[in-house]
């Protein structure tokens, strides 16, 4: 596999011209860069769309395997890492954005613009028939505007609120997916809610225990209503989230393992190393291999 790189490095601008958000097809950055830079692995520092148009192809998300045939899109947020999987055989939109470019929470009103939650979008969705055709058009139209000749601040707002347009359609198709009851029921929002607090604290809260007291729930609760959601209890949800930034910090980086896992919130190196394997079935040395390599 080849070395990762930082998609940055690719710098893709529509017209020349510096916008906030960038679209664009896949078959594009194809023409522009080589094969190598586009099959190897990247980390993320922003929000991606992708969306397939037409064949078929396998990506690799968070090192895990997501077949995609057209109409599937993928939602990749910052440092996450991905790879596209492969340059021939299909193709599909692109759409990059930065979180900064949607409206704050002091910008918005619900009537007309409500506050759009980046983690209701999500990871991946296979589109029927006509919403597919409602994205494609979205987008396409976006990436018309993001090449017309408009004063620069009309073209910023008209792209924001086209981006924010298409967000909460895609936000709307991931709830109308789980189903109504399930996205209101009390187990899934507090789900939602104990996600948030792994994603802020994982590196430093390794129990159950530590999450529940901040949710004012039990565990037994929390574990309930972790399975409900995603069938995992919540301990091994938080495991997976400590490794999965393991994985990412021994590809991306060369950080000793030692200093990796005292950033992780392990006292000892060699206790990580267990739990690293017991999570990925490799040890640290040897997943940095396979994938830096």
């Amino acid at each position: 596999m080849t070395k990762s790189r930082k998609l940055d490095q690719l710098n893709y601008r529509p017209s020349g011209r510096e916008l906030d958000v960038e679209i664009f097809h896949f078959s594009d950055l194809r023409r522009r860069v080589s094969a190598e830079q586009i099959l190897a692995l990247y980390h993320y520092s922003f929000h991606t769309l992708i969306c397939v148009t037409q064949g078929t192809v396998t990506q690799m998300v968070d090192f895990q395997q997501v077949p995609c045939a057209a109409g599937s899109l993928l939602v990749l947020r910052p440092g996450q890492v991905h790879s596209f999987g492969s340059i021939e055989g299909w193709d599909g939109w692109m759409v990059l954005f930065r979180a900064e470019f949607l409206p704050s929470e002091t910008q918005t009103t619900t009537d007309l613009l409500p506050v759009l939650g980046l983690d209701r979008l999500p990871d991946h969705l296979s589109l029927s028939k006509a919403d597919f055709a409602a994205v494609n058009e979205a987008i396409a139209r976006m990436q018309q505007d993001a090449a017309s000749v408009a004063r620069p601040n009309d073209l910023h707002a008209l792209l924001r609120y086209e981006l924010c347009a298409l967000l909460l359609r895609l936000a709307i198709l991931q709830d109308q997916h789980m189903g109504a009851e399930v996205t209101r029921s009390s187990g899934v929002q507090r789900y939602a809610r104990f996600r948030r607090l792994v994603e802020q604290n994982y590196a430093g809260w390794h129990q159950v225990s530590a999450y529940a007291a901040a949710l004012g729930c039990t565990e037994k609760s929390l574990t309930r209503a972790a399975l409900e959601a995603t069938g995992q209890s919540a301990k091994s949800v938080i495991a997976a989230r400590i490794a999965l930034e393991a994985k990412r910090l021994l590809v991306h980086t060369d950080r000793p393992i030692y200093l990796i896992a005292e950033g992780l919130g392990f006292e000892e190196a060699t206790n990580f190393a267990k739990f690293f394997k017991r999570e990925a079935e490799l040890t640290p040395i040897a997943f940095r291999r396979r994938y830096k390599n």
